[in-house]
């Protein structure tokens, strides 16, 4: 073979080996890197329900809550947790959905809501921790005429065959919690005599 026909085969071969490597960073940069988060499951009225599990702070069996006058309806009362008050809320209440007796399956989850709080949700049972892909996550549809669900969703997902609620908590929590307007409206004294 000349000298002449081995530098053509090489650059034929630097050729293929350049598209190749094209052909490649094409794949690479088509596949997208496939998010995955936590969220715990937990049922309530037969329906599956998943929140950040980051938010989650403990499980706890039902037990005894002191209830709390002029409370938000959702809100059943509070419970001691080592030394801490915890404001818990009845989910079903909240979702607007018919009231039941606790049994050996209801739970109080504890979640974190700011970095000061910490509440309970009375929920039926708890399930699991799911890891859901996040690009297997859907808004959530609109065809509920309840505007309260509505705005406590933050997507639906299909797990297992199974229809999971994934819930934006913050949100769910600040529609019964007092903004700062209404904690520094004063109370209006009694006048003296």
């Amino acid at each position: 073979m000349s000298l002449q026909a081995e530098a053509d085969q090489l650059q034929m071969l630097k050729a293929l080996e350049k598209k190749k490597q094209e052909k490649q960073n094409s794949r690479n940069s088509q596949k997208e890197e496939i998010i995955y988060n936590q969220w715990a499951t937990f049922r309530v009225d037969n329906e599956l329900y998943g929140i950040d599990v980051m938010q989650v702070k403990e499980v706890l069996r039902y037990s005894a809550i002191t209830p709390v006058p002029g409370a938000d309806t959702s809100v059943l009362g509070i419970i001691n947790l080592r030394g801490n008050v915890v404001t818990v809320i009845d989910t079903r209440q909240m979702f607007r959905l018919p009231m039941v007796e606790p049994d050996d399956e209801t739970r109080v989850i504890v979640v974190e809501f700011n970095e000061s709080e910490v509440i309970g949700l009375v929920v039926d049972s708890v399930d699991e921790v799911l890891s859901l892909p996040q690009n297997e996550v859907e808004r959530a549809p609109n065809a509920s005429g309840d505007e309260t669900s509505k705005r406590f969703v933050q997507g639906v997902c299909y797990h297992s065959n199974m229809l999971i609620i994934l819930l934006d908590l913050s949100k769910m929590l600040q529609s019964i919690t007092p903004t700062e307007e209404e904690e520094s409206v004063a109370v209006p004294s009694m006048p003296t005599i």
